[in-house]
């Protein structure tokens, strides 16, 4: 079975290098544009539903690229809730640090990464049983398919989540092994 992933249109904060985290931001106008290129580009792909998280910059997303397909909303895919570090720019910390899976980065209000993949971990495994026989969208975040990533691929030995260089709606294919 193969799944498919988009990462969200481009927001204001992603031009801005800001981490975003679960702040609900809006698609800027090259984010609409990006989402309806990609739309072109996959229309022929014929899937059968498509899973998006509930947040603004993701739901928009999914809805211009949907093409009539039913989507779902679920909080499997929402993004990394980032705490005390959303809204500032990714250089104002040591932001690699929040995906080392063996350091587990925990200043109290950030997820960990640990708790981060075991959510998507259990979101791909519910897909996998659910939805074996269709072709299934999913329309998340960067953090997210970083951690999707390393379910496909598993986890390099340092514990650093691979950066998944997912740029904004761009499609990425990852396939179950049985």
């Amino acid at each position: 079975m193969k799944i498919y992933a988009i990462r969200h249109g481009e927001t204001d904060w992603n031009k801005e290098k800001r981490i975003q985290g679960r702040t609900d931001i809006e698609l800027n106008e090259i984010g609409i544009k990006q989402a309806e290129s990609i739309k072109d580009l996959i229309k022929n792909e014929h899937f059968d539903l498509i899973i998006s998280s509930p947040l603004k910059r993701a739901k928009k997303t999914a809805e211009i690229v949907s093409n009539g397909v039913p989507i779902v909303y679920s909080d499997g895919i929402i993004e990394r809730n980032f705490g005390l570090f959303e809204g500032k720019i990714m250089t104002e910390i040591n932001f690699e640090d929040c995906y080392n899976y063996n350091l587990n980065y925990d200043d109290g209000s950030i997820e960990k990464v640990q708790d981060l993949v075991k959510r998507v971990y259990t979101f791909l495994d519910e897909v996998k049983e659910k939805y074996s026989d269709k072709k299934v969208l999913l329309v998340t975040h960067g953090g997210v398919i970083r951690a999707i990533k390393i379910y496909f691929e598993g986890l390099p030995e340092n514990g650093m989540l691979p950066h998944a260089a997912t740029k904004n709606c761009e499609l990425k294919e990852f396939i179950y092994k049985d």
